[in-house]
């Protein structure tokens, strides 16, 4: 795939008494717009590069997680071996020039150059009748993956720029749009996408972008809007594909061996292979990603549980044990005990009253292995998105349209899952804590049981985000140092204002 690559070069010129017309000569050997979209082969590379630059460490590989996380209340710094450009972002000391934001807001905006490869060069290409399915099938993934990039772009930074085909030149640049313009762009995407995509894929495409997936992002996206209505029709297509279900195990949702369950809406996958610090997914090895090593008791610890996340876990609750290590709990097939010594990281975490080395489970790959200090090589695929997310966004939905019965079965449905068990909301058990007689208190269980359920999966984030913006955050702002007028969004980064003609000091976003 042709990469634009904007450079400035110093040139020599040499006068020499060669013919003018060799100067001129081209390399054969050399793709360009012109030579490479001319197969329907060739579009599809196209689109695994979109696959491979979601791999890569400027997004899912690493910096994706780290940035939604950092950004939640969900976690805390493991030690002072936290790097400053993270540390900042936790602590809300962050600038424009932060690095981790601007890995993920180029990364992001490559997911859209790519995309738009595809759907520009893939609609002009004439193809024979038996491949029209699989061409739009092509530009239907595209278009999922430029719409998840502005849904992120959207609430993560507001408005930034719009692209619908690809730049060749920095005459090409856009100015930054609305927030809403950026949500309405990526909504049209997703339901495209979702218009186009099959329910599920056969076993040599199980892992490619489903209908699921497609109207899944839709209804983040419209939930962001403040428009449970649309977002409540979208996640019913969800529903209505008849493919998802929860697994009986949580757990099952974090482990190698049952990648692409029925649960997975929109999952990632990785293989152990090494992690190579691929910033675009360009190589062809080193498929692992760094989550485990990042997270894990036996690694780095750089993030660990929060004492107000902590907290807000029932009693009995056994996702609490699904979710992190506790010292002299079992790794390694049962066969290890985890002692505090062995624990990376010097901070502790509060629970019940005592403090000690909590770390996270999810994704470690210690629940097989007993790993070293740098195992970094961990194929578990990510799962960005799970249908019990669906569920519990119909429940939000549910209740602010003040369907209250509805709101609360979605609730049960994944309280209920034969792993987990928890007593069901409008139950003696529950109403004490937990009480659902209105729509305010249905509107807390549901942040509640969002919170739990999909802790450490980043998540929460754009939860907050999204809550904070159309005024349905239950209790103070979760975010403690949170000030009106500048957190609302992050800062658009430097390199932005240094290579895009058409934005100025004045569209950086407030407080910044």
């Amino acid at each position: 795939m042709k990469k634009i690559l904007l450079s400035i070069f110093a040139v020599v010129t040499l006068v020499t008494s060669c013919d003018k017309d060799l100067l001129d000569i081209k390399n054969p050997n050399q793709f360009t717009d012109q030579n490479f979209y001319t197969t329907i082969g060739q579009i599809g590379t196209s689109v695994t590069a979109i696959y491979a630059e979601m791999q890569g460490s400027r997004l899912v590989g690493r910096e994706y997680f780290f940035i939604h996380d950092l950004r939640s209340d969900d976690m805390a710094a493991g030690g002072a071996q936290l790097e400053a450009p993270r540390a900042q972002l936790l602590t809300g000391s962050h600038t424009y020039t932060n690095t981790v934001m601007s890995d993920v807001y180029k990364g992001l905006f490559t997911i859209v150059h790519r995309a738009n490869s595809v759907i520009t060069n893939g609609s002009k290409l004439t193809v024979g009748s038996s491949d029209q399915a699989l061409m739009d099938r092509y530009i239907a993934e595209a278009r999922f993956f430029r719409g998840f990039a502005y849904y992120t772009l959207g609430a993560l930074w507001g408005g930034v720029p719009i692209y619908d085909t690809y730049g060749t030149s920095f005459a090409d640049a856009k100015p930054k749009s609305t927030q809403a313009a950026v949500y309405d762009f990526a909504l049209a995407d997703a339901s495209a996408a979702g218009a186009i995509l099959p329910a599920a894929y056969t076993a040599g495409d199980i892992g490619r972008i489903t209908k699921g997936a497609a109207y899944t992002l839709a209804g983040k996206i419209n939930l962001c809007k403040g428009d449970y209505t649309a977002a409540k029709t979208a996640l019913e297509a969800v529903k209505n594909t008849g493919v998802y279900k929860l697994t009986d195990k949580f757990f099952d949702n974090f482990t190698e061996e049952a990648e692409y369950n029925s649960e997975s809406v929109f999952e990632v996958g990785f293989l152990n292979s090494g992690y190579g610090w691929d910033n675009d997914g360009n190589g062809t090895g080193a498929e692992s990603w760094v989550r485990s090593q990042e997270y894990s008791p036996i690694g780095w610890s750089n993030l660990i549980p929060s004492d107000k996340l902590m907290a807000d876990f029932e009693d009995g609750d056994p996702r609490l044990t699904d979710s992190f290590y506790f010292p002299g709990d079992k790794y390694a097939n049962g066969t290890k005990t985890l002692t505090e010594g062995e624990v990376a990281g010097d901070n502790l975490v509060l629970y019940k009253g005592n403090q000690m080395k909590i770390r996270w489970k999810k994704y470690s790959i210690m629940y097989k292995l007993q790993p070293s200090g740098t195992y970094i090589t961990v194929g578990i695929n990510y799962r960005l998105w799970r249908y019990a997310d669906v569920l519990l966004l119909l429940a939000e939905c549910e209740n602010e349209l003040g369907n209250k019965t509805n709101a609360i079965a979605y609730l049960n449905q994944v309280r209920n899952r034969p792993s987990v068990s928890m007593p069901n909301y409008d139950t003696p058990a529950m109403n004490t804590s937990f009480p659902v007689t209105n729509q305010v208190e249905i509107r807390k269980a549901v942040q509640h049981e969002r919170r739990i359920e999909l802790c450490g999966e980043e998540i929460r984030n754009i939860d907050i985000l999204r809550w904070r913006a159309n005024g349905k955050l239950t209790g103070p702002d979760p975010i403690s140092y949170f000030q009106v007028g500048k957190y609302e969004l992050l800062p658009i980064p430097q390199n932005e204002f240094n290579t895009n003609p058409k934005i100025t000091p004045a569209d950086q976003n407030p407080g910044y």
